[in-house]
């Protein structure tokens, strides 16, 4: 990533709630809310300066895309057409290739103290993905303190869409291993996979595995208990969220900090949500040098890894036409307790 002119940071507030983004990826670098006491606790993982954060490459708080998460040989048939993908992880494509979005500089397309918009041209045969694509990525606080992101895209040839934010969260405020935070998803289901992390037969249910969250539990209490985790070194799993979670209307995610005294309620309208637990962050450059293992954790709203393969699957077609317009929603409530 150039990293000249120099990245354009913006800080957003409301609420109680500040959070600072970056044209850079479309990033979100910090996100800053109040506490009962009043204080503000940092919450989202990032490097110490923005320049620093050009050079990570741990994904934190990038908007990923064309498709985020794994296409499995970097290769998918749309149309009868066999379509060749950019690889970036071994054979597999991974958030979209090794120039996905995360790795482009966004314009500016509009600013208000609580709002700003991203926005981005994909030309044809962008990491072999077909069709140009017109892109935003819009960051929001809202009067009650919460953050929504949204992104939007409309494209010239049938292409898949497939966009989220890859920001980690640790609601203790400080680098803590992560196996304190209590966590509920709404999800029956969950995506096994092979040790190259590329789905296998298709869902399965989460009942009676370390994968069942639909009551709240610790990170830690189930963490390398059986085979998919070992191979993951943790979780890094899609989970098939139940439809009232899928369509927003209940959170798809609810996590709280170790101390007890934060909350995150995550609502969102997509079919997946991605867990990963941060397994991979050793050497990350972090604020106080770089981050260990576990020390942050992503609830990443997707469509299901390698879905382009996969028509099969119970959920909504990845694939955006032209003349449609793919808009997503995510949003993040914070309740200080």
């Amino acid at each position: 990533m150039s990293r000249t002119p120099p990245p354009v940071v913006i800080r957003l507030a409301n609420g109680g709630t500040s959070i600072d983004v970056m044209d850079y990826g479309a990033t979100w670098l910090s996100c800053r809310v109040t506490l009962k006491d009043g204080s503000q606790r940092e919450i989202v993982l990032a490097a110490a300066t923005p320049e620093e954060h050009l050079t990570q490459d741990g994904y934190l708080g990038q908007t990923v895309g064309r498709y985020s998460n794994r296409i499995a040989n970097a290769r998918f048939v749309l149309d009868g057409k066999t379509i060749e993908l950019v690889p970036n992880e071994g054979v597999k494509q991974l958030h979209g290739g090794p120039d996905g979005f995360w790795n482009r500089r966004w314009e500016t397309v509009s600013q208000t103290a609580s709002e700003v918009v991203f926005g981005l041209h994909s030309p044809d045969g962008d990491q072999g993905f077909p069709g140009a694509a017109e892109v935003r990525s819009i960051y929001r606080v809202e009067a009650d303190g919460s953050v929504t992101l949204e992104h939007t895209a409309t494209v010239d040839k049938p292409s898949p869409v497939n966009m989220t934010n890859h920001v980690y969260f640790n609601l203790d405020g400080k680098p803590t291993d992560n196996a304190g935070h209590r966590l509920k998803l709404r999800a029956a289901q969950y995506l096994p996979t092979d040790k190259d992390a590329i789905p296998l037969d298709g869902l399965a249910p989460v009942a009676g595995t370390s994968f069942d969250f639909r009551e709240a539990k610790t990170i830690g209490q189930d963490r390398l208990s059986d085979l998919q985790q070992e191979q993951a070194k943790g979780y890094d799993h899609a989970f098939f969220m139940d439809p009232e979670a899928a369509s927003g209307r209940l959170a798809a995610a609810e996590l709280e900090s170790a101390d007890g005294k934060l909350k995150l309620a995550m609502h969102c309208d997509l079919p997946s949500v991605q867990l990963y637990t941060g397994q991979y962050l050793v050497g990350i450059p972090g604020r106080e040098g770089p981050y260990k293992a576990y020390e942050g954790l992503c609830l990443e709203p997707q469509f299901l890894p390698d879905s382009v393969n996969h028509p099969e699957w119970d959920q909504e077609s990845c694939i955006l036409q032209p003349g449609q317009t793919y808009h997503r929603t995510i949003r993040y409530v914070f309740t200080a307790q």
